[in-house]
């Protein structure tokens, strides 16, 4: 038995707040740099963490590990979180980093590249809830599509087909910016 089933387990049947910090600590950092990644900042991202984590300790009951693995559950809980905070919120810019300035010609290319990734960001929360999740977890979290399908319950060819629609409209969209 995994580890994670163990202290999932003792979440449950024992109330036990030292398998639940074995579990947040297991995770942490990647459910972090998945919000992050989205998110732009540091502190939007570290409340989004907790957020998601506080979330999933609450619905932890409802979790079906032949449905999804917790890590892949967890991302699907942070996609929702993430989408909810974008509607509340107008989208973040990504800050720029000191190690991003090289020389002038990088910085402009920098530049350019923030922008665009903070315009298709400002696209995709136009969509519906949906179709951010898939494109959050395909993007974001890097999850297969069998993976999503299994999160989101639907089928793995409707999934496929919302995620490349979206990204033939995102290259048309921004075609001038390549």
């Amino acid at each position: 038995m995994k580890q994670e089933e163990k202290w999932i387990r003792s979440i449950l049947h024992r109330g036990s707040t030292k398998a639940a910090d074995q579990l947040v600590r297991a995770y942490y950092d990647k459910l972090y740099a998945f919000i992050y990644r989205q998110v732009g900042c540091k502190e939007d991202a570290l409340d989004l963490t907790q957020d998601s984590f506080i979330a999933a300790l609450r619905s932890l009951a409802s979790y079906d590990p032949a449905k999804a693995g917790f890590g892949t559950w967890l991302c699907h809980i942070a996609a929702h979180k993430v989408i909810d905070a974008r509607r509340k919120y107008r989208p973040v810019t990504v800050p720029f980093d000191e190690e991003d300035i090289r020389t002038p010609e990088d910085f402009t290319d920098v530049l350019a590249d923030r922008e665009l990734i903070r315009q298709m960001e400002e696209y995709v929360c136009r969509l519906s809830p949906e179709l951010q999740e898939i494109f959050r977890l395909r993007i974001y979290a890097e999850l297969p599509f069998p993976k999503i399908a299994s999160v989101t319950l639907q089928p793995e060819a409707k999934i496929k087909a919302q995620y490349y629609r979206l990204i033939k409209r995102l290259r048309k969209e921004f075609e001038d910016h390549e």
